[in-house]
C-alpha cells in the first residue's frame, strides 16, 4: 500500500460566515494523481488552500508527509512542509515582468540552498523540454497563449523539486484541444519525475482522463470517490447528476 502524503480527517473550515468545508474526510497516496471535482463554488480551491496552509481549520485534522499541521506555526509550515509541495494556480499567476525563464527559475533564487547559477539553468532547460516549451526562455508571459502559459506553471511549480503539486482548476479558460494536451501533461509530469499530484477542478471530462481516483465535493464534503472506470458507474444520484449535467437533482436541490 502507497505512503500516505496527504490525509484530511473531518476536517472543517469557515470563510467569514460561511461554512465551506463540512467534514472533508479524503486521502491520496505517494504518486497518485486525485481530482476533486464538484460545481463552481462549493470549496474545491478553499480545500487546496487548507491543505497548502494557507487557510486555518476549524476542527479536524490535516497530515501532510506524515506530519500532524494541527499546531504547526507559519515558520514550521515553510521550513517542514511548504518548500515540499507546488501550486500551479487557476490563472497561471505568472510575473509579467519576468520572462518565461525567469519565471520557472523563481522559487530557486527565492530558496538557493544547493541552487547555484549553472544548476538553475539547467533545471530550466530540463523542465522547458518537459512541458514543450524549448525556445521560450526569454519571451515574456504576454508573448504567450493561455495554454503556453499554464504550461510554464506548472514548469514552475515543479522548479524546486516537490513531491505534491497541487493543480487549482488547470484547464479553466483553454478550448478542448489546449485542455486535452494540459490533461495529458498532468499525468505525463506525474509519471516523469514521480510527484504526488491532487487537482480540483469542474470539468469532469478532464478529470476522467487523467486521475487515478475522482472524489467530488457538494454540501462540505467527499460525498463519493472512485477510480474514474468506477466512479462513471457509480448508482449515487449526486454523482450522476454531475456526470450529465442536468439542471435538477440533488446537486441543485
Amino acid at each position: 500500500m502507497a505512503e500516505t502524503v496527504v490525509l484530511l480527517d473531518d476536517v472543517w473550515c469557515r470563510l467569514g460566515e460561511r461554512q465551506v468545508l463540512a467534514g472533508v474526510t479524503l486521502s491520496v497516496g505517494r504518486g497518485e494523481i486525485v481530482a476533486v471535482v464538484g460545481l463552481s463554488g462549493v470549496g474545491k480551491s478553499t480545500l487546496l488552500k487548507v491543505i497548502a496552509g494557507l487557510l486555518p481549520i476549524e476542527r479536524g485534522q490535516l497530515v501532510i508527509f506524515g506530519e500532524d499541521t494541527t499546531r504547526l506555526s507559519e515558520r514550521e509550515w515553510n521550513e517542514r512542509l511548504r518548500w515540499r509541495m507546488g501550486f500551479v494556480f487557476q490563472g497561471g499567476a505568472l510575473f509579467d515582468w519576468l520572462t518565461v525563464a525567469e519565471n520557472i527559475a523563481f522559487p530557486l533564487l527565492l530558496h538557493r540552498d544547493g541552487w547555484k547559477d549553472d544548476a538553475i539553468r539547467q533545471r530550466v532547460n530540463e523542465l522547458l523540454e518537459a512541458v514543450g516549451l524549448e525556445g521560450t526562455e526569454n519571451l515574456l508571459p504576454e508573448q504567450l497563449s493561455g495554454g503556453m502559459r499554464k504550461r510554464v506553471a506548472i514548469a514552475r511549480a515543479l522548479a524546486a523539486q516537490p513531491e505534491l503539486v497541487l493543480y487549482d482548476e488547470p484547464t479553466s479558460g483553454l478550448d478542448p484541444i489546449m485542455s486535452g494536451a494540459i490533461n495529458d501533461l498532468i499525468r505525463k509530469m506525474r509519471d516523469r519525475f514521480g510527484v504526488t499530484e491532487i487537482v480540483v477542478t469542474h470539468d469532469i471530462q478532464s478529470a476522467l482522463r487523467f486521475a487515478d481516483r475522482i472524489a467530488l465535493l457538494h454540501g462540505g464534503r467527499i460525498v463519493a470517490q472512485a477510480p474514474p472506470a468506477e466512479f462513471v458507474g457509480l448508482s449515487n444520484p449526486t454523482v450522476q447528476q454531475f456526470l450529465r449535467g442536468e439542471p435538477i437533482g440533488p446537486l441543485t436541490d
